[in-house]
């Protein structure tokens, strides 16, 4: 059987996965799009859906206690929100060492700025950045990394 080049990125054992937006955002699509991905992929999905707010988000991540948590935006506000979000759960206990990544568009400018804002993002806490033109197959790489030992500094993914 071959593979599409999602899978062959993706480590053979399913995680469970939290996914929502930031809690600005209502934009549906994304969710929906990154849930059949990620179960495609072969992992559990908990899809939280759209305008979660940051302490409903938290409260779940910290009772399902995920392998990995998926924030996605699409409104532009997704460095804010996101820095903001991430601060909240790195200060839980229960979720402070919990891998979060969040991706989409994360402010209203692109190019070198975008960037920036995902260097901020990483330092503030996330695992990883996707910006809006990441390809599917990068989520799978990422997944497929967290077999591996952390890494010192956490990356920003293009």
């Amino acid at each position: 059987m071959l593979m599409n080049p999602v899978n062959a990125a993706v480590a053979p054992r399913g995680r469970t996965v939290l996914l929502s937006s930031v809690s600005s955002d209502s934009h549906t699509w994304n969710l929906v799009f990154l849930q059949l991905l990620l179960e495609e992929m072969g992992h559990r999905v908990i899809n939280l859906g759209a305008c979660v707010p940051d302490e409903l988000l938290v409260r779940e991540c910290a009772a399902i206690r995920p392998d990995l948590v998926v924030i996605s935006t699409v409104n532009g506000h997704g460095q804010v929100d996101g820095a903001r979000l991430i601060g909240k759960l790195r200060s839980e206990p229960r979720t402070r060492d919990t891998p979060v990544v969040i991706g989409g568009k994360l402010g209203i400018t692109g190019g070198a700025e975008a960037d920036g804002m995902a260097r901020r993002l990483v330092s503030a806490g996330f695992s990883a950045v996707f910006q809006d033109d990441a390809e599917p197959a990068e989520i799978g790489r990422f997944l497929a990394s967290l077999d591996r030992p952390a890494p010192r500094h956490p990356v920003a993914a293009s």
